[in-house]
């Protein structure tokens, strides 16, 4: 038996809470069922539910612009309705104008995350809650699978001004948990003033992985092609921090790792005790972004055990090895990160200076997993209030 989405639920109650309201979606090409149909589709088909307002989160609605790239305002080619970007140009567009939603009575949330703290679409979901209550709007989450699973918790917290839109609130790396769950743990630590509803899923559990719940996977994101990218990104995503590529500019973004002046053979040797994955050096050379049209000594890493792997310690490994190997060569990214410009882009991707610091000492990968130890304790106490599924 598949899991149903909340999209799928909330389609076959007739639209539920919706009947009878205008109602604004923020949603990209993931708002699908198990038949690939859209959710502008479904909800407009719907008797009583009036579609008013789309919204498109970062890559946008259509889900295709590359990685902070700003998306401005827009008509959907299909139903005609507007598009309001909720990625642009600057910080303050990343919330909802009291403008657009005057004409909302309720505002509906069916975008799939990854299941990592980096992904901004679950902090685009938060910034519309917030909004939401200020307008005495209707909140409504579609909830979907956790793709890597909703048991194992790995990374630290964020420390006291370290927030960013890679971390709009300090939780882990890899949190573990849904949208809908992270919906109801903010909306009950802000104290929101907000009707909030979360259409939960049916036979979803912690343990599962997207590969087990029988739905399609679509793209959230250009650079976020397969289940197997996403198991990687709590960790491979830190390398966004420095000036070694991700990727970018390949078919497989964030599993291929390196730069023009690593020794590949030597990398993956590095990286060979850490559990759960076999890294095989490699070269690739992307087609643009960092080191476009420029071959790279890397590593690929697959992922031979999904429970045994540490998708963060391995992005900090990788880090730590690449400092190691090339410290003369090897650099942070110090150009301006998701509208950051006053803090390097790798302390807010792992929440304080503490690994990049550790890094540049020369500290043991024991030496840097300890700075985040206490909070990957003390964060399944503090979920456990939210959480929707066994």
């Amino acid at each position: 038996m598949r899991v149903r989405s909340g999209l799928e639920r909330l389609i076959a109650d007739g639209g539920g809470v919706l009947r009878g309201k205008r109602v604004g979606l923020i949603a990209n090409p993931t708002a699908v069922d198990a038949e690939l149909r859209h959710a502008i589709d479904l909800l407009h088909a719907l008797p009583g539910v009036t579609l008013v307002t789309l919204f498109g989160p970062e890559h946008g609605l259509r889900g295709d612009a590359q990685d902070m790239i700003g998306v401005g305002a827009e008509r959907d080619r299909k139903s005609g309705l507007p598009v309001v970007s909720l990625y642009g140009h600057d910080a303050a567009s990343l919330a909802p104008r009291p403008a657009d939603l005057a004409n909302l009575d309720v505002l509906v949330y069916d975008v799939q995350d990854v299941g990592s703290r980096y992904y901004t679409f679950v902090w685009t979901m938060v910034l519309a809650m917030r909004a939401a209550a200020a307008a005495k709007l209707a909140f409504v989450v579609l909830d979907r699978p956790n793709p890597i699973g909703g048991a194992e918790v790995e990374g630290g917290a964020i420390a006291p001004g370290y927030d960013s839109f890679v971390g709009l609130v300090s939780c882990p790396n890899r949190h573990g948990l849904t949208a809908g769950e992270i919906a109801r743990w903010r909306a009950d630590v802000e104290k929101l003033d907000l009707e909030l509803h979360v259409v939960a899923m049916d036979g979803w559990s912690r343990a599962m992985h997207f590969e087990d719940t029988g739905l399609p996977w679509v793209m959230p994101s250009p650079n976020m092609p397969t289940v197997d990218t996403a198991r990687v990104y709590p960790g491979m995503c830190l390398v966004e921090g420095s000036e070694v590529s991700e990727g970018r500019g390949t078919t497989r973004p964030f599993e291929l790792s390196g730069a023009p002046y690593l020794d590949p053979e030597a990398l993956a040797a590095m990286l060979a005790p850490l559990p759960g994955a076999i890294f095989r050096p490699c070269t690739f050379t992307p087609t643009f972004h960092k080191h476009g049209k420029q071959a790279c000594g890397a590593i690929q890493i697959h992922v031979t055990d999904r429970v045994a792997f540490r998708p963060y310690l391995t992005g900090v490994a990788f880090l730590r090895a690449c400092r190691q190997l090339a410290p003369e060569a090897f650099a942070w990214r110090t150009k301006a990160y998701e509208f950051v410009d006053r803090i390097p882009a790798i302390d807010l991707l792992t929440g304080s200076d503490e690994v990049r610091r550790g890094i540049d000492g020369g500290a043991s990968l024991a030496e840097l997993a300890a700075t985040w130890a206490e909070a990957e304790r003390a964060w399944p106490a503090q979920r456990a209030p939210y959480l929707l599924y066994p």
